[in-house]
C-alpha cells in the first residue's frame, strides 16, 4: 500500500512486531506454564502439541532449541540429584555439575515474569482514571501531589509550598523591577494521603474449580499474581496475604501462586474466615479488608474434636448458619468482605446476599472473563480513606 498524506496527517502501512522465535514461543509458553500449575513437562508437551497443529517453529528454531534457550537466559533450571546446577538467589543459571540430571523446573526469575504477566493482563484492562486513584477523597496534608493550588496558611509545612507558582504571584504582586516575595504570595499544592492497606485474599481450592471441565481455579490464580504484584511494586507500604481453603484453610506465599492447584476437596469458607481474621489482627493498619474468590456453597466445617463435617447436597443450614456468624464477626471487627462468585446458580446467589448483607461488605456476581478487572477496581476503590 502506498504512502499518503492528508491535512497533516502521515498514514504508512502497518507493519507487525518483529518477534524473534523466542519471544513468539515464550508468550505461548508463558500461558500455559500457569494452566499447568508450574509443571514445566506438562507445558512444554502441550507445547509441542500445538507445534505440530500450528506450525509454530521450523528447521531453524525447534522446540529443543527454545529449551536451550529457557535455560540460558535463566528461566528453568535442571534439578539434579547431587544439589548440582542450582539457580542463584535472583534465578540465573548456575554452573552445571556432573551429577545426574533430574526434572526440569522453572526459577523464581521465571515466576516473578509469570506474576509481572498477570498484572499486564488484568490490571492493563482497567479504565484509565489519571494519576491519584489510590488517594484518599479529601485533599490535606499528605504524600501525594494533586495538581491544584491554594494560598498558603499557617501551619502548612514548607515542602508543600510551590516555589514556581510563588514565584509568579510575586512578580505579579510586585512587578518586575525589583524582586520581593512575602506571606501573601505564597502559594501551596494540595497533597492526598494515601491510605495503607491490609488485604488478605482466600482462593477457593475445592474440587468444584474444576469440575464439569471448567477450569475456574487459572483466572483466580491469575488474579492473586496480579494483585500480589500490584501491591509488591506499586503500593509497598500495603500488605497482602494469600490463603487457600479447602477442607481446611491455610497460607501459601507469594512465589507459589503459579503452582496452586485444586485437590479433592470440599468447601470449609468457615476455616478460610477464621484464618483471614487472625492474619488481619495482627496487622497494625487501619484499614483492613477480606477478598473472596469462590465458586461453590459452603460445604464443610471442622468440628472441634478433628472431624469434618461434610454436606455437599444443598445448603446445609448449620454450616451456612456458621458462615453467617463469622460475616458478622468481621463486620464487628471493621473487616469488609468482597467476595467474588463465580457462579450463577440462584440458591447460591442468594447464600452470598444473605452474607453479605450480614457483613455489610461486597458482592460480585461474575463469569470469568470479568474477575480481574471487577477485584481490581474494587480493591483501589476500597483503599480510598477520607480525612478527617
Amino acid at each position: 500500500m502506498a504512502m499518503m498524506t492528508r491535512k497533516g496527517f502521515r498514514f504508512t502501512p502497518y507493519e507487525a512486531p518483529d518477534l524473534t522465535p523466542f519471544d513468539k514461543l515464550f508468550d505461548i509458553f508463558q500461558e500455559l506454564i500457569t494452566h499447568t500449575s508450574g509443571d514445566f513437562d506438562e507445558a512444554i508437551d502441550w507445547l509441542r502439541e500445538l507445534d505440530r497443529e500450528y506450525e509454530l517453529t521450523d528447521e531453524n528454531y525447534t522446540i529443543d532449541d527454545f529449551i536451550e534457550d529457557l535455560k540460558a537466559k535463566g528461566y528453568i533450571q535442571e534439578e539434579f540429584e547431587d544439589g548440582g546446577g542450582e539457580m542463584g538467589e535472583e534465578g540465573e543459571a548456575g554452573e552445571e555439575s556432573d551429577g545426574k540430571g533430574g526434572k526440569i523446573s522453572i526459577t523464581a526469575k521465571m515466576e516473578r515474569l509469570i506474576r509481572q504477566r498477570a498484572l499486564d493482563q488484568i490490571f492493563g484492562k482497567l479504565k484509565k482514571s489519571g494519576n491519584g486513584n489510590h488517594r484518599s477523597k479529601s485533599a490535606g496534608r499528605g504524600d501525594e501531589h494533586t495538581g491544584d493550588f491554594r494560598e498558603y496558611r499557617f501551619g502548612d509545612s514548607l515542602e508543600q509550598i510551590s516555589m514556581t507558582e510563588s514565584l509568579k504571584n510575586a512578580q505579579v504582586n510586585h512587578g518586575l523591577g525589583t524582586f520581593s516575595l512575602n506571606e501573601d504570595d505564597l502559594v501551596v499544592e494540595e497533597t492526598h494521603h494515601k491510605a495503607q492497606m491490609s488485604t488478605v485474599l482466600m482462593i477457593d481450592i475445592s474440587h468444584s474449580m474444576i469440575l464439569y471441565g471448567e477450569d475456574r481455579i487459572t483466572p483466580a490464580k491469575k488474579v492473586a499474581m496480579a494483585l500480589a504484584e500490584l501491591i509488591t511494586t506499586r503500593y509497598p507500604k500495603d500488605t497482602l496475604d494469600i490463603l487457600v481453603f479447602g477442607n481446611d484453610a491455610w497460607p501459601i506465599p507469594i512465589k507459589d501462586l503459579p503452582y496452586l492447584k485444586v485437590g479433592p476437596y470440599h468447601t470449609n469458607t468457615v476455616a478460610g474466615l477464621q484464618l483471614a481474621m487472625d492474619m488481619l489482627r495482627r496487622k497494625r493498619n487501619t484499614n483492613k479488608q477480606i477478598f473472596m474468590i469462590t465458586d461453590g456453597k459452603p460445604s464443610c466445617l471442622r468440628l472441634p474434636d478433628g472431624t469434618y463435617y461434610k454436606n455437599s447436597v444443598g445448603l446445609d443450614d448449620y454450616i451456612v448458619e456458621k458462615c453467617y456468624n463469622m460475616a458478622r464477626q468481621a463486620r464487628k471487627l471493621h473487616i469488609p468482605i468482597t467476595t467474588f462468585m463465580i457462579a450463577q446458580d440462584p440458591y447460591l446467589m442468594q447464600f452470598i446476599r444473605h452474607f453479605t448483607e450480614a457483613n455489610k461488605g461486597k458482592a460480585f456476581f461474575t463469569g470469568l472473563k470479568g474477575l480481574g478487572e471487577m477485584i481490581f477496581e474494587d480493591y483501589e476503590n476500597n483503599r480510598r480513606k477520607r480525612l478527617k
